[in-house]
């Protein structure tokens, strides 16, 4: 146990009230008796499979009812691929905000833009950021760069074996790519890079993935380069394993940051003064002045990147869609600046470099997901540029309404209101 000495010993007071020592100690033992019956796993997804599972949980037919509703009952053949040992679904409410005006390389309209959530008030602020931007004519939002990675990792005797492995691998590139590339139609090897620790080697594997979010491609298409290496490199590792922990896969990492994982935006916008009244009731300066405060604030607390609340958002906009929403780990990485321009107007920016979305594949197939894609006209191969841009620009309405928020003090009074 870690931590201050009052809040450790408020903590202990608390739990010796309930039990002494020895009764935690008790409670602590571990044991194998009576183990419950594993439930029997299954990939494939039928209301007769759920039905049996439902039997050997034994709990209460309201909460059966509700999980495995009528809707789900009849779609939940679609969900085999997605999900293991289904039993149902969970209905989250969705709000939509906008329409969201953006002007980009692949998005070029106003987009309704369907957020899925339970926080009050996180709909209200995005909405009111979506309608600001409109209003100034949209958000200029553009999809820079683009790539996910995946990192095999090998260990050997020592640094010279190391040193002869790296020597072999940095001249079959061309084989790897034919490797991982025969794997998948949408996909394509594009770079690698080498990193030595000791005796340690990490690859890491950089892979377009199309329209796809990529993950289970790129996953599948390094494990036959992987396999290549073991079985061509004149240096056997004493271990080998097909992701080192490098890639940057869901975590916030520094590499992401400076590099790219997935799709890499920037967007944009200007607000005259007087809008910027009109709408959240706060000048450019009020908005420049907290941006400050908060971007030191961040770098105190040892944040990557300084934004105010990018994994709102990104969270709400991902379980609406069918991303993956472990991603938001490694998505709600960036920056947020705040300037004031010559005339007295308000330049807001954000830039994202590890936005993981696709349009297909994954959860994108699922019907209420992919209603909600549809509803933005961002379904389907040939728009996962497209909704990046459209995330990029989301994203900052919801740093320019929040950030508007906290520097004219109207934070606390939205939550209250919206809250209750």
């Amino acid at each position: 146990m870690s931590g201050k000495r009052s809040l450790i010993n408020h903590h202990m007071r608390q739990l010796l009230d309930q039990h002494s020592v020895d009764e935690f100690s008790q409670r602590l033992q571990l044991d194998t008796e009576d183990l419950p019956r594993a439930l029997p796993a299954t990939a494939k997804c039928t209301a007769g499979r759920a039905d049996k599972l439902w039997t050997r949980l034994n709990a209460p037919e309201a909460v059966r009812e509700t999980l495995l509703d009528p809707t789900t009952r009849d779609q939940i053949e679609s969900y085999s691929g997605n999900i293991e040992n289904c039993i149902g679904s969970v209905n989250v409410p969705v709000g939509v905000v906008g329409p969201l005006r953006v002007r980009g390389f692949f998005a070029h309209g106003d987009y309704p833009v369907p957020l899925a959530t339970s926080e009050a008030a996180l709909v209200a602020s995005y909405h009111r950021g979506a309608r600001l931007i409109s209003a100034a004519g949209g958000a200029r939002s553009v999809l820079l760069n683009q790539a996910v990675t995946r990192s095999p990792a090998f260990a050997f005797r020592d640094m010279i074996e190391a040193g002869r492995f790296i020597a072999w691998i940095s001249e079959q590139f061309d084989h790897l790519c034919a490797r991982a590339n025969a794997t998948t139609s949408h996909g394509e090897l594009l770079d690698m890079s080498i990193t030595a620790e000791g005796n340690h080697v990490y690859l890491n594997f950089e892979f377009s993935t199309g329209d796809a979010s990529g993950q289970n491609m790129v996953t599948i298409a390094t494990q036959h380069a992987f396999e290549y290496i073991l079985e061509h490199s004149p240096i056997a590792p004493q271990e080998a394993y097909v992701e080192g922990n490098l890639s940057g896969d869901k975590k916030a990492s520094a590499q992401a940051f400076t590099t790219v994982r997935g799709k890499k935006v920037s967007a944009e916008v200007i607000i005259p003064a007087d809008l910027l009244e009109k709408h959240v009731h706060a000048t450019p300066q009020q908005l420049v002045d907290y941006w400050r405060m908060s971007a030191v604030g961040g770098v105190l607390s040892g944040t990557i990147g300084v934004h105010g609340h990018f994994a709102n958002g990104l969270a709400a906009l991902y379980i609406a869609t069918g991303q993956d929403a472990a991603c938001v780990a490694e998505s709600a990485v960036g920056v947020t600046r705040f300037e004031t321009t010559d005339d007295g107007s308000l330049y807001a920016a954000v830039t994202l470099p590890g936005i993981m979305v696709g349009t297909v594949g994954g959860g994108t197939g699922l019907p209420s997901q992919r209603a909600c894609l549809e509803l933005m006209g961002l379904s389907g191969a040939g728009k996962s540029g497209a909704l990046a841009e459209v995330t990029g620009a989301l994203l900052l309405g919801g740093e320019i309404s929040i950030i508007a928020a906290l520097a004219a003090g109207h934070f606390t009074r939205a939550h209250r209101k919206l809250a209750r």
